[in-house]
């Protein structure tokens, strides 16, 4: 086609859409501002599941009665011997299917290291997730969170011989080859594999994002945690930064919170600044809450912290 003939063909359509009024509702939607969805993850009710306040079963009526949630992300320690009991994984997906609740994924703890340096305690690690990616596609669950240690640690809790388990390089080798096997199979069952910033190196963002460069499977990706940036003793990684260097592989974002001020603003984490890192990087998924203070009781937590994630959203658009 000629240019000449060309530009009265774009002129037509232009017009064609002007009269039909889609024109105007296609460049609409072009000019609309990327945002993100909100989500509950269930750590967020961590002390009243310990203590038997709650039971586990009941975390989806808490999410859609009391939040107007309708998306959850599990921790495999309060239903840790169901993995494989289809009867009770049957009962969590009528429940959330019930409330019309979409299951996200399952944050898996306490199945040893992926990147322990012993080959045969490492294939274990691998082996021992197996059963919750098969649980998180059962469930609908895009994915398991998992941890990148090279000895198994919770919430960033270390061993005395950490920093024996050799070189920042080979950490990064030890991790990757666990977390390749492990994706490689999730991606068998169409379940991708996603790692947290969760203490130690894994909270450092360019060690990270090394590790993913490092298993290079569109399956593996991040779940960058806005609070979970400290690395040993007092020494912490710059949450932004970090957050800004995990963002390009992230499949889940965590919105970590504390305490709040009396404006509703999380101390610790300037939300703003956060959430743009986030829609800068082109992520418009969920967005969980995870709200671990003591500060506030824990239905109180998650309530600031999905009124600033609202008032954030807002600002946005």
């Amino acid at each position: 086609m000629k240019r000449r003939d060309f530009l009265k063909f774009s002129a037509s359509i232009t017009g064609g859409l002007a009269v039909t009024g889609l024109r105007g509702s296609l460049l609409s939607n072009i000019k609309k501002p990327v945002t993100f969805k909100i989500s509950l993850a269930e750590w967020s009710l961590h002390r009243a599941l310990k203590s038997k306040e709650i039971d586990h079963l009941d975390f989806y009526s808490i999410a859609k009665n009391e939040f107007d949630i309708s998306a959850v992300e599990y921790v495999n320690t309060f239903f840790f011997e169901k993995a494989k009991d289809i009867a009770y994984l049957k009962e969590m997906k009528m429940r959330a299917d019930d409330l019309g609740i979409e299951s996200l994924l399952i944050m898996c703890d306490n199945e040893g290291s992926l990147g322990d340096p012993d080959p045969a305690a490492r294939t274990k690690a691998v082996e021992n997730h197996y059963k919750w990616a098969e649980a998180a596609k059962f469930l609908g669950c895009h994915s398991i969170r998992v941890n990148a240690y090279l000895t198994e640690s919770l919430h960033g809790t270390l061993p005395a011989d950490y920093s024996k388990t050799g070189s920042y390089e080979n950490q990064i080798n030890l991790v990757a080859d666990g977390l390749r096997r492990l994706t490689e199979y999730g991606d068998t069952l169409g379940i991708n594999t996603i790692v947290e910033n969760h203490g130690g190196l894994s909270s450092n963002g360019k060690w990270l994002a090394a590790v993913m460069e490092k298993v290079d499977h569109p399956r593996v990706g991040t779940l960058p945690d806005f609070g979970n940036f400290r690395l040993e003793g007092d020494e912490w990684y710059d949450r932004y930064q970090g957050v800004r260097e995990l963002m390009p592989y992230a499949k889940a974002v965590s919105a970590k919170s504390h305490e709040f001020d009396s404006d509703g603003n999380e101390i610790n984490t300037d939300y703003y600044k956060m959430i743009k890192i986030v829609l800068d990087a082109g992520y418009n998924s969920y967005v969980g809450i995870e709200y671990e203070g003591t500060a506030h009781s824990e239905m109180e937590g998650i309530r600031l912290t999905l009124e600033l994630l609202k008032k954030v959203r807002a600002s946005i658009g």
